[in-house]
């Protein structure tokens, strides 16, 4: 007998209503998505969150009162495994970068195609970032001076743990590299760089390849 698989749980937090209505109405349609929750600015987002536990959030940013950075911030440190999607207005803004830098695990454009609302919630409930490495180093790029300057006892404390071949690979995806192209340049099959990256990201105790870039800016090894 196949056992059902659970819905995916998810919460929305956005000051409009009607955009809110527009969101359940799209995800409700699919058979394995609930919306569990609603809220229009941080701090009821926050609450909600504690109460509730949603797989995923799509979280708004500029809302009055608590911010959708802070409080995604405040989330993820309470609640590690829930996964946010941010929503923003602008591609490539100021505010997906903050979101990120918060924990987010990907934005979203509010004006996206419901396919691809469905994708990212599917993608960061499988674990991986709904927005590539190669993108956050353009945010990076336009925002990246904002971040701590170099830590060198940080650095060696950090990154003790990799081998020498993980260092390596670790810099590669700082760089944006995908699967394919950490294969190539490393003369790996791709399921040989997908077993580095996992162990790399586990041993340095971040979810995704998007906050290993966001890390090695932090760690001042990743040229601006």
């Amino acid at each position: 007998m196949t056992t059902p698989t659970a819905p995916i749980r998810i919460m929305l937090v956005d000051d409009q209503a009607l955009l809110r209505v527009g969101f359940r109405m799209v995800l409700e349609a699919e058979g394995d998505f609930t919306v569990v929750a609603e809220a229009s600015d941080g701090a009821q987002a926050i609450a909600l969150a504690d109460s509730t536990h949603p797989d995923v959030i799509l979280m708004d940013v500029r809302m009055p009162g608590l911010d959708g950075i802070d409080a995604t911030r405040q989330i993820m440190a309470a609640q590690p495994e829930t996964r946010i999607i941010i929503l923003t207005t602008f591609d490539l803004d100021e505010y997906a970068f903050g979101g990120l830098r918060a924990g987010a695990s990907g934005f979203l454009l509010k004006n996206a195609e419901p396919g691809e609302l469905i994708a990212a919630i599917r993608t960061v409930v499988s674990g991986e970032a709904s927005v590539s490495p190669r993108v956050t180093r353009r945010l990076l790029d336009l925002f990246g001076t904002r971040l701590p300057g170099n830590d060198v006892g940080g650095q060696s404390a950090r990154l003790a743990v990799l081998t020498e071949r993980e260092t390596e690979v670790f810099l590669a995806i700082a760089e944006g590299l995908s699967n394919t192209e950490l294969a190539e340049r490393f003369f790996l099959s791709e399921s040989t760089v997908k077993t580095h990256v996992g162990r790399i990201l586990h041993k340095l105790g971040v979810r995704d390849r998007v906050q290993a870039v966001i890390l090695a800016y932090e760690l001042g090894l990743a040229g601006q």
